[in-house]
């Protein structure tokens, strides 16, 4: 429960271990994408934060980038609708092209579907 009078506000630096939910991701895939882009802060010893506003800057790169505007504007919707080209050959979703791979998977089902289980 909060007091009338306590103010609450987002620290400024978030700290390593936190930096992975803060933007939405697992800690594998925040190394891997996000900790190259940005600096972080030393704080003490062992310690390493991020700046949150970097953090909130490299978040809007990343939805621009990705097909969503950064702010939209009055009337735009959230998400932009990209049209893609239908297939060529006219086949339908599912279907494969490469009998090779369809062969390889059909054997790999039988080949689990007979293992007896243990």
């Amino acid at each position: 429960m909060t007091r009338m009078n306590e103010v609450r506000f987002l620290p400024r630096l978030i700290r390593l271990r936190d930096a992975p939910s803060y933007v939405g991701m697992d800690r594998n895939r925040f190394n891997q994408e996000v900790r190259p882009q940005i600096p972080s802060v030393v704080i003490g010893i062992q310690g390493i934060a991020f700046d949150r506003l970097d953090l909130d800057r490299w978040v809007d790169d990343y939805m621009r980038r990705n097909g969503r505007p950064a702010s939209p504007s009055e009337g735009e919707a959230l998400w932009d609708v990209i049209k893609v080209q239908g297939f060529a050959t006219g086949m339908g979703f599912g279907t494969s092209k490469n009998k090779s791979s369809d062969t390889r998977f059909a054997k790999a089902l039988a080949r689990a579907a007979s293992k007896k289980p243990s």
